[in-house]
């Protein structure tokens, strides 16, 4: 399952990860977003102990929203070693996003 992430918990499960991380930026009143949260979790579950696959609603957690510009959901932003690496904005297929997650395992 993705992991909820907080503005309180975001620098401790996220910056500080030794594994590649994806981070959903979601609200619940996006359609959109509830078209991605099932890929998100079917993710979390593939890349079990392989990359960390987390949650953010943006309407409960403005700081981390605000820090990466989020204007647009859902916005996918992949981290490794702390750093953006990559990102998708908007609904895409399963694919495009393990493509994206598999390229940060290497």
């Amino acid at each position: 399952m993705a992991i909820e992430l907080t503005d309180a918990n975001f620098d401790q499960l996220v910056l500080k990860s030794d594994k590649p991380v994806l981070v959903d930026f979601w609200a619940e009143w996006c359609g959109p977003c509830r078209m991605v949260g099932p890929i998100v979790e079917e993710l979390a579950k593939d890349y079990d102990g392989k990359a960390v696959v987390g949650k953010l609603n943006v309407d409960n957690n403005p700081n981390v929203s605000t820090q990466f510009g989020i204007r647009n959901i859902p916005a996918m932003l992949f981290f490794k070693d702390g750093k953006i690496v990559d990102k998708q904005i908007g609904a895409v297929p399963k694919s495009v996003l393990a493509d994206k997650l598999e390229g940060q395992l290497k």
